[in-house]
């Protein structure tokens, strides 16, 4: 008799505003770091950081955000972390100088009521 086992999905976003507030902290100071960053190791690991606290795995773009809903003026409060890789995206600011994260909105809230940079 064969036994089959069923191989368990992992989801790949995670929504911060159900996180705990260590999770959270950790996150927040994951994307400063990560913002910040001055080489590629030290930016991928401030992304495992996230991806660790989320309960997510680091996609293979190694890049994570969370949608700019959560903090925007105007902004639903939606707290998805998501891949940065995935299509519908919406980019709702541009990095700062000397930084490396853009603001995003998740496919989502791109969709539903989307945020674009005006120009």
């Amino acid at each position: 008799m064969a036994v089959m086992t069923h191989a368990r999905t992992q989801a790949t976003t995670a929504d911060y505003t159900q996180l705990s507030p260590t999770a959270q902290a950790v996150i927040d100071k994951a994307m400063t770091d990560a913002d910040n960053a001055t080489d590629t190791r030290t930016y991928t690991a401030s992304m495992e950081f996230v991806a660790i606290a989320a309960g997510i795995p680091l996609p293979a773009s190694r890049d994570l955000a969370v949608c700019s809903c959560l903090t925007d003026a105007g902004g639903c409060g939606c707290g998805a972390i998501f891949d940065t890789a995935l299509p519908g995206l919406v980019v709702t600011a541009p990095n700062d100088p000397d930084c490396n994260l853009s603001r995003l909105q998740c496919s989502g809230c791109g969709h539903d009521h989307p945020r674009r940079i005006a120009d």
